[in-house]
């Protein structure tokens, strides 16, 4: 799997690492990348410094994670990485992630985010041209809008024909 803006570090090492058989885990910040390496290192994970919008780390991945990060990029950035995404998944591969909802007064959440979706409908849009299948789904609370998603050309997790489904999805 490729985890793109690990930042630290921190779920490349208790979350992904923990399944995968191989982890790429990337950020563009050295000092980040640093702290991975001593606080969240593992034999399955390689830490590398990259920038994705010019620099996506090269191989094939059945699993590509986007979490909290495309919001620190432009629109154009955000479509540049995902065909770079898209070259680098398997063929039944899949994109995860999510991402938080513009505030309603239109102020970002953090000075640093590029591009805040409006909408969950709107990043749908943006990745279905990517992928022939695509789940976009929210929750909000007061303070927060968030957006989780999955893409893929392939079955999405639960979905009724996704291979670890443990339960009968007909009788939710």
């Amino acid at each position: 799997m490729l985890d793109l803006c690990c930042g630290d570090g921190f779920y490349a090492r208790n979350f992904y690492s923990i399944k995968s058989k191989r982890v790429v885990a990337c950020d563009y910040d050295a000092k980040a990348i640093k702290i991975a390496k001593e606080k969240n290192s593992a034999s399955n994970i390689e830490f590398i410094i990259a920038d994705i919008r010019v620099e996506m780390p090269g191989g094939k991945f059945e699993n590509i994670i986007w979490d909290a990060a495309i919001e620190h990029f432009s629109k154009d950035e955000i479509h540049k990485i995902l065909e770079e995404i898209k070259l680098r998944l398997t063929e039944d591969g899949i994109l995860s992630g999510y991402t938080i909802v513009e505030r309603v007064d239109g102020v970002k959440s953090l000075e640093h985010h590029e591009y805040e979706f409006k909408s969950k409908e709107e990043l749908f849009q943006l990745l279905s041209p990517y992928f022939k299948n695509v789940i976009v789904f929210e929750t909000v609370y007061p303070n927060r809008h968030n957006l989780y998603f999955w893409a893929s050309d392939g079955v999405l997790p639960f979905h009724k024909d996704w291979s670890n489904a443990v339960m009968n999805l007909s009788k939710i």
